[in-house]
């Protein structure tokens, strides 16, 4: 069980639909571009993909702004992202801003100071985390700065 982190507001994302997450790949196609076709193709991605472990064991900060959780071992994310991108160049990774992309779960993002080191020692109490990550889900967005809609669910394989 994770810490009640009512003291914050969700990051911008949550507020909007999103649950948290990894980032495989942003931007995207948006909602009417995903079609059949961009389904079979991710469905074929992703059906070789087996499911993996994910633990957080600390937090990290991106500059004073964001605070999120690192994976220890973050390349089977990695490997997604370059999957997916491989399969769409015309989206590279955050618009191609980043020389790096790294994958990351977000706890707090533009909040005052004070209250998200408070919320960072409340998570570290609870580190590690472990998880399994057993599925892909596309989201995307009717309209700029709108609502999140869950397109699909992609299920990684399973290794007996």
């Amino acid at each position: 069980m994770l810490p009640d982190m009512n003291q914050l507001s969700p990051p911008s994302s949550a507020s909007l639909g999103v649950p948290a997450h990894f980032t495989v790949l942003y931007p995207f196609l948006s909602l009417e571009q995903i079609n059949a076709s961009v389904l079979a193709t991710l469905t074929a991605l992703f059906q070789g993909v087996e499911a993996f472990p994910v633990e957080l064991s600390e937090t990290a900060w991106f500059g004073i702004e964001v605070l999120w959780l690192a994976p220890v071992d973050p390349e089977p994310i990695r490997t997604l992202t370059a999957l997916v991108h491989e399969a769409f160049p015309d989206f590279p990774p955050f618009e191609g801003k980043f020389a790096d992309t790294i994958p990351h779960l977000t706890i707090a993002n533009g909040h005052d100071r004070a209250r998200m080191t408070a919320a960072e020692q409340a998570v570290e109490r609870h580190l590690p985390i472990n998880a399994q990550a057993e599925k892909v889900t596309l989201m995307a967005q009717a309209e700029h700065a709108g609502k999140w809609t869950t397109k699909a669910h992609f299920h990684l394989c399973r290794t007996p």
